[in-house]
């Protein structure tokens, strides 16, 4: 578990690089991650960079599609958050859901309300979208009426519903589900015992899933023995041998629908105007690396909706 917590840690230095290199805007970060310095490979190269803006617009992008259709008359539940900022961003942008719910390990919890607590531009708009009751915050749970932070164990899903119905939970409004690169880190039966709650229990719900994908090639190898190098196993690394395995992982646990398209897919849909500024942000010498990391890394969402919404 402490090797999968530490992958929270690559993620956010790598999103604040990118950030201050100018890849998107996130005013929020900075209050989470401190600033790399200089580049550290693996987890700050130039490929990796790009491919986190791919993934932070990609899943952005269905966030919203989903926020629109409901007009912002549902839930988020972001699962294993780690220190994301998009509570924060959707409320700059009028986008806020009617409750939106983060979960991740107690100890990153820990960290990330304590950051909350001590800095101003990240309380602030908790207390400004709070009504109500007075906001409860202890070591390992913030619950306000839009915003809550739950520590719990994703592997153990009637643990996890139990706590956020405690922080009002609302089965029956429409449910976004956004794991990124957390079912990878479960055994298959852990991620779908998950996916098959989640289907269960929501009768309109989407799920979002970014993780890798073509992992039993060569590249894919070598990928999974960097990470067990660094004591990381990818304990669900099955269902993520190809595109098809995703989509059919997402079937067979109650969702209607499922579609999977690899980064590169993703890349290529973004808009040009944008790819094209990025690119001039930093030369990419190796292109045929890029696109290789690009094919190993998928979107896959899945619908399950009895209101034809």
């Amino acid at each position: 578990d402490e090797a999968v917590r530490g992958t929270c840690e690559d993620a956010s230095v790598c999103k604040r690089f990118a950030v201050s290199v100018g890849y998107w805007k996130d005013p929020y970060i900075q209050y989470f991650v401190r600033q790399a310095k200089e580049r550290k490979a693996p987890e700050i190269n130039r490929g990796n960079v790009k491919r986190y803006y791919a993934r932070v617009h990609g899943v952005s992008y269905l966030i919203k599609a989903f926020l629109t259709k409901t007009e912002c008359n549902c839930q988020i539940v972001n699962l294993g958050a780690g220190m994301d900022t998009l509570f924060w961003r959707l409320k700059d942008e009028n986008l806020l859901p009617r409750k939106y719910f983060e979960v991740d390990f107690p100890m990153i919890v820990a960290r990330k309300i304590h950051n909350i607590k001590s800095k101003p531009p990240l309380s602030k708009p908790i207390m400004e979208s709070h009504s109500g009751d007075s906001l409860l915050i202890d070591s390992h749970s913030l619950d306000s009426s839009r915003y809550s932070i739950v520590g719990a164990d994703l592997r153990f899903s009637s643990d996890l519903e139990e706590k956020l119905k405690k922080h009002s939970l609302d089965v029956h409004l429409p449910t976004l589900l956004v794991a990124e690169c957390v079912l990878v880190y479960m055994t298959p039966q852990q991620s779908a015992n998950l996916l098959k709650w989640a289907a269960s229990t929501f009768p309109v719900a989407m799920v979002i899933n970014y993780e890798q994908v073509n992992m039993r090639d060569r590249f894919g190898q070598i990928m999974v023995e960097n990470l067990q190098r660094r004591h990381c196993t990818l304990a669900g690394v099955e269902p993520c041998s190809s595109l098809d395995s995703q989509r059919e992982r997402l079937l067979l646990n109650g969702w209607e629908n499922a579609r999977a398209i690899d980064m590169m897919k993703v890349y290529s849909f973004l808009p040009q105007a944008d790819v094209k500024r990025i690119e001039a942000l930093e030369f990419l010498d190796e292109k045929e690396l890029f696109e290789q990391l690009m094919q190993h890394y998928c979107i896959c969402w899945a619908s399950k909706d009895s209101s034809n919404l």
